[in-house]
């Protein structure tokens, strides 16, 4: 296989969650390999930065404030790239997260103590803000009859997770999405469109930190040490980890693979425990 099976110049990404750790590296990796990156977040201001150092690298960077959760948010924002990059190639579904309060915590809150507000938080963040962006790109999509979505999923949405319930849940949805929806693109919409979706193991985010480490020391709480323990790697997943399987998916060299989940889990999802 050449080396142009791995291109990515000229193609034009959108990216949702931008402002994320692991999201901003992805954007990073696709704007030094020669996309055009529109970087969505509620909050345009807080991607300025990221912008700049895309731009400063001699990369090309649209920074757009879009709500995954609002269609109205969404056509404005895709409105903003097709007026300024005339085509959309490549999504990638990076909103996402939890929320402290849909966490169950043992001298917190149980579960029958989870407000509803806060799971219904989680679940139109990672799953209704994956489906909107997919209906709003993905019929640009339809149009030019080629594209390509990839899915950021997670483990949990493999083995549900002990106390963040909500969010497992709202992750095994995405997983069962992008199959559904990798079907439904190559047998009603083009063949050529493909949906994919990366589940990261554990990386160390703002959303999970408290859960994961130490307030004050960094040093790794019984839930983090447990984690390390099953994974087979022994450590927690760097952003770096996971762009070569961003730009595999994202490239002609994956012309051939839909509706896969990839995790990215230094082998936590082979591990049996014993």
């Amino acid at each position: 296989m050449s080396a142009t099976s791995f291109e990515l110049t000229g193609q034009v990404a959108v990216v949702t969650g931008a402002n994320g750790v692991l999201i901003s590296a992805m954007a990073k990796e696709l704007a030094a390999r020669g996309a055009k990156v529109a970087l969505l977040s509620r909050n345009a201001q807080k991607l300025e930065a990221l912008t700049a150092s895309i731009v400063d690298a001699g990369g090309s960077a649209l920074a757009i404030a879009g709500d995954v959760t609002s269609e109205e948010s969404l056509r404005r924002a895709a409105g903003e790239v097709m007026n300024t990059f005339g085509r959309v190639d490549l999504l990638v579904n990076g909103a996402g997260g939890n929320h402290p309060d849909a966490t169950a915590m043992p001298g917190k809150k149980t579960f029958f103590e989870l407000p509803a507000e806060a799971m219904r938080f989680v679940t139109d963040l990672n799953l209704i803000g994956t489906v909107l962006p997919c209906q709003i790109f993905g019929e640009i999509m339809k149009q030019q009859k080629s594209g390509n979505i990839i899915n950021v999923s997670s483990m949990s949405g493999f083995k549900p997770l002990t106390r963040v319930m909500g969010y497992s849940a709202a992750k095994a949805a995405i997983n069962n999405f992008t199959e559904w929806l990798s079907v439904y693109m190559a047998t009603e919409v083009d063949p050529a469109i493909r949906v994919n979706a990366i589940a990261p193991g554990f990386f160390l985010t703002e959303q999970n930190r408290f859960l994961l480490t130490k307030e004050g020391s960094g040093d790794l709480t019984a839930r983090g040490r447990t984690i390390i323990d099953h994974t087979p790697q022994g450590r927690f997943g760097e952003p770096e980890d996971l762009l070569s399987t961003l730009v595999w998916l994202a490239s002609p060299g994956a012309s051939f693979i839909t509706g896969i989940v990839v995790p990215v889990d230094g082998g936590f999802q082979a591990f049996g425990g014993v």
